[in-house]
């Protein structure tokens, strides 16, 4: 490393838009100590997935009668308003959660780290993880060409307790759905005022002019920034000059997003406030996360979104609903009548909070419909029955209009093992985001991509 006495401070930081933007350590560099026309012919699509963890109390939740002529189950109650929309897929199986030999238990882990990636999982507990890019960030590379952030990943549950990981694993299988690369988790944000400070920066609300005056603020930075960067190209060496060529490319992206707001910035956007903090109830806090995720849409800052209701091997109870036991202990209920009554409760009160926010798409126009026309959204777990870790006949729902490619209103019965992946290469078809293969799927879901 050479000591110069060209100087641009590394923590030079862009903030806003989403981005934080610092510059990377070069050698040369040591002191010397949306969008999209929305029209009925072609709407914007956007993609959700929401996560439940350890399985389901699939006797309340599988539905009686097949096509359209279903009963909603107890569980599902709560999604029957929408049924027209709603699609309950039964018989999907997640195999690459099922465990290869050798690696014995982790079957928690495994569910939800394979759940949207399809890959079997390498085991470990240090730093060396491996999964698959999963399907909601193979759409968000298409997706967000158009739009400030290409996904947003939000939870409930803090991803900083790390003592309620599955045995032999790293805590990042069990701290997330979505996978950028095979080696790189998307951490879920669980605080909704970081939501929105990543949504609209730090404004204390969604007003127009506090939100031009930012951009033109970040814009100001940037051309201050990339001024300075530039010069550098001269003094350095070619390894420094790489680096630079990547950290420039990064500097153009936010030109982009840059650009996109300020051709936005006179859309309606819904007056929101800045929230404070995490709510203390449980629901307060799910539907103000999935208010944002809904505002998120509806600004089109992005068109993808993850969501986890709960890490697996939660010990959350949920005395609000009278259950004040761990949810994983009521999963683990050895046909007790007593922990299965428990557990359904927990599964209902989970697809309430989904519910809400279809009921909240269903609400909001867009283009010649609504955003749940506009939308496919799914709904499911990588365990069915948390008693056995059972990974085989997963309670799946897909709900959305998906911008008239998708019909709802139908219970569809699948051969028991279908990949579940099959129905994630129908899902990114109908998104327009084709794929021939995907993890470890075998084509695409025949009935649903039939419609």
């Amino acid at each position: 490393m050479f000591i110069t006495q060209k100087h641009l401070p590394r923590r030079t930081v862009l903030r806003g838009l989403g981005a934080t933007l610092a510059l990377p350590l070069l050698d040369g560099m040591v002191p010397a100590y949306a969008a999209m026309r929305n029209t009925a012919a072609n709407p914007v699509r956007r993609l959700g997935a929401f996560y439940v963890p350890n399985g389901m109390e699939m006797r309340a939740w599988t539905p009686q009668g097949d096509g359209l002529n279903f009963e909603f189950s107890p569980i599902l109650q709560p999604l029957a308003p929408f049924r027209e929309h709603v699609n309950v897929l039964t018989g999907l199986c997640d195999n690459p959660a099922v465990p290869l030999p050798g690696e014995g238990i982790g079957d928690h882990a495994r569910a939800s780290a394979t759940w949207l990636t399809g890959i079997n999982v390498k085991k470990t507990e240090g730093l060396d993880i491996r999964a698959g890019t999963s399907m909601d960030q193979i759409a968000a590379q298409v997706f967000g060409k158009e739009t400030q952030l290409a996904s947003l990943e939000l939870g409930i549950d803090s991803v900083e307790t790390l003592g309620a990981c599955d045995a032999g694993y790293s805590c990042a299988y069990t701290n997330t759905i979505a996978w950028r690369t095979p080696t790189t988790p998307l951490p879920m944000e669980n605080d909704p005022r970081a939501v929105f400070e990543r949504l609209f920066g730090s404004a204390d609300s969604t007003d127009p002019a506090a939100r031009l005056a930012r951009i033109r603020q970040d814009r100001s930075v940037l051309d201050y920034l990339t001024d300075r960067v530039t010069g550098l190209k001269q003094d350095l060496g070619p390894g420094d000059r790489t680096k630079l060529a990547q950290y420039l490319d990064a500097i153009r992206d936010v030109e982009r997003r840059i650009q996109m707001a300020e051709q936005q910035n006179d859309r309606e956007i819904p007056f929101v406030e800045r929230p404070v903090g995490i709510p203390d109830t449980f629901d307060g806090h799910a539907r103000l996360m999935l208010d944002l995720l809904a505002l998120a849409y509806q600004t089109d800052l992005t068109r993808v979104g993850t969501f986890m209701l709960s890490r697996e091997v939660s010990s959350r109870a949920y005395p609000e609903i009278g259950v004040p036991d761990a949810h994983h202990g009521c999963s683990h209920h050895q046909n007790d009548p007593v922990k299965l009554e428990k557990l359904a409760k927990i599964n209902t009160f989970h697809i309430e909070q989904f519910a809400y926010f279809v009921d909240k798409l269903q609400s909001i126009p867009d283009g010649d419909g609504t955003l749940l026309d506009h939308s496919i959204l799914i709904y499911g777990a990588g365990i069915s029955d948390g008693n056995i870790h059972f990974h085989m006949d997963l309670p799946t729902v897909v709900v959305g209009g998906g911008g008239g490619r998708l019909t709802g209103g139908r219970h569809l019965r699948y051969v028991t093992d279908t990949p579940l992946t099959n129905l994630y290469v129908s899902v990114l078809d109908k998104l327009g985001v084709p794929v021939e293969s995907f993890g470890d799927s075998t084509g695409e879901l025949q009935t649903l991509s039939g419609v």
